[in-house]
C-alpha cells in the first residue's frame, strides 16, 4: 500500500472515531453507551418536548382566554352570562313542594322476578326525578325483605342517592293521614289538580293483576284520602288500564312542568298501550277481560291459507279463538 493511500485513509478513521464519540452516552453503571439510530432520534425528539414546553404553556393559556372572552360575549347578546350546562340546569330547576311515595309493602305478594322489575322501576323513577324541572320530594317507604336484598345486591350505590327519603316504616307512618292521598285506578275520585301540600301515593307492587283493587282496599281500611288519574277523560287505550309505578311517577312530574294531562298521558305512555287521544276516529275498542297480561296479550289472526290445519282444529266449533277486535267469542272456520 502506498503512502499516498494511507493518508488518504488517515482522516476517514479520525471521522469515524469523532462520530462514535458524538453518539456516545453515559450508561446507568457510569460507563459509555453507543446509542442506536432509533434512540437517538428518540433523544432529539424528548429534547425538542422540553424546550418548547414554555412555548405550548402559553398556548394553552391563549387558548383559555379566548374562549372565555367568547363566552362572556355570547352571554352579553343573550343578556345573560351562561357558565356551562351544569350551571345552566340548577338555575332551571326549581323544586317542587309536593311529595310523591313508593309503598312498598307488598314485597310478600309478589315473586322474586317482579321485585326485580319493581327494583328498575324504581331506579327509573329516581333518574327522572333527578332530571325533572320541578323534581319532587321522593319517598321510599316500608323498604325492606326481598327488594331491599336485590337492592344491596344488584345496586349497592343505592344507599348514596341523593334528594330522596327511604323510610323501613310505612308511608301513614312517616306523613299525616291528613296529607295523604292514594292513587289508584280502582278509586271513584278523579284527581284533577295536584296540591302542594299534600303526599300522594303510588303502590309499589308487580302483580300482573292478581292482586286487583288491593291498593283501594288499603287506602279504605286506613281511612285516607284516595283518587285515580284523569287517564279516560283525555285517553283511549286497547289494553288495561293498569300503569307501572315509573308511568305513574312521570306522568305526574310531566303534568308538574306542563299543567296539562293530556301532554302528560301521551308523553309518558309506552306505544305497547295503544294509547289514543278520546274522541279520535277510527278509535279500537278495548279489551274486557282486563285480568290479561297487556305485555303477553296479543290479537290472534286466523290463517285463511292452511284449510287442512282448520279442519283438523275447528271441526264442529270445537276450538275458539279470543280476538282483540271483537268481544264476543268466535268459532274457527
Amino acid at each position: 500500500m502506498s503512502s499516498d493511500t494511507v493518508k488518504d485513509l488517515t482522516p476517514s478513521r479520525e471521522n469515524n472515531v469523532a462520530t462514535e464519540n458524538k453518539d456516545a452516552h453515559i450508561g446507568n453503571n457510569g460507563g459509555t453507551e453507543i446509542l442506536s439510530k432509533n434512540q437517538r432520534k428518540k433523544l432529539l425528539r424528548h429534547q425538542k418536548w422540553e424546550e418548547e414546553r414554555n412555548l405550548r404553556k402559553q398556548k394553552r393559556k391563549e387558548k383559555r382566554q379566548k374562549r372565555s372572552l367568547e363566552r362572556k360575549t355570547q352571554g352579553e347578546e343573550g343578556g345573560e352570562f351562561v357558565a356551562g350546562r351544569k350551571r345552566l340546569r340548577k338555575e332551571v330547576k326549581l323544586s317542587s313542594p309536593l311529595r310523591l311515595v313508593i309503598d312498598c309493602s307488598f314485597d310478600n305478594l309478589m315473586m322474586f322476578k317482579d321485585v326485580r322489575k319493581l327494583h328498575k322501576q324504581i331506579q327509573r323513577c329516581y333518574a327522572v326525578n333527578r332530571r325533572a324541572v320541578h323534581p319532587v320530594q321522593f319517598y321510599l317507604t316500608s323498604l325492606g325483605g326481598q327488594l331491599k336484598q336485590n337492592m344491596d345486591k344488584t345496586d349497592e350505590g343505592w344507599v348514596n342517592w341523593k334528594d330522596i327519603t327511604v323510610k323501613a316504616e310505612a308511608y301513614h307512618e312517616v306523613v299525616n293521614k291528613e296529607q295523604l292521598v292514594y292513587l289508584t285506578s280502582d278509586s271513584p275520585n278523579v284527581l284533577t289538580e295536584l296540591d302542594d301540600t299534600k303526599a300522594y301515593v303510588i303502590g309499589g307492587l308487580v302483580d300482573h293483576n292478581h292482586h286487583k283493587g288491593i291498593t283501594f282496599e288499603r287506602a279504605q281500611e286506613l281511612g285516607i284520602d284516595h283518587a285515580q288519574l284523569p287517564l279516560n277523560s283525555f285517553v283511549k287505550m286497547n289494553s288495561r288500564k293498569v300503569l307501572a309505578v315509573n308511568h305513574v311517577f312521570e306522568i305526574m312530574l310531566v303534568y308538574l312542568e306542563k299543567r296539562d294531562w293530556q301532554e302528560a298521558f301521551f308523553t309518558v305512555l309506552p306505544l305497547r298501550k295503544g294509547a289514543i287521544p278520546l274522541g279520535q276516529e277510527g278509535t279500537a275498542t278495548e279489551e274486557e277481560d282486563s285480568d290479561r297480561d297487556s305485555d303477553t296479550a296479543e290479537p290472534v289472526i286466523q290463517n285463511t291459507t292452511n284449510t287442512q290445519d282448520q279442519q283438523e282444529k275447528g271441526q264442529g266449533g270445537q276450538d275458539t279463538l279470543q280476538l282483540k277486535e271483537a268481544p264476543k267469542e268466535q268459532t274457527a272456520p
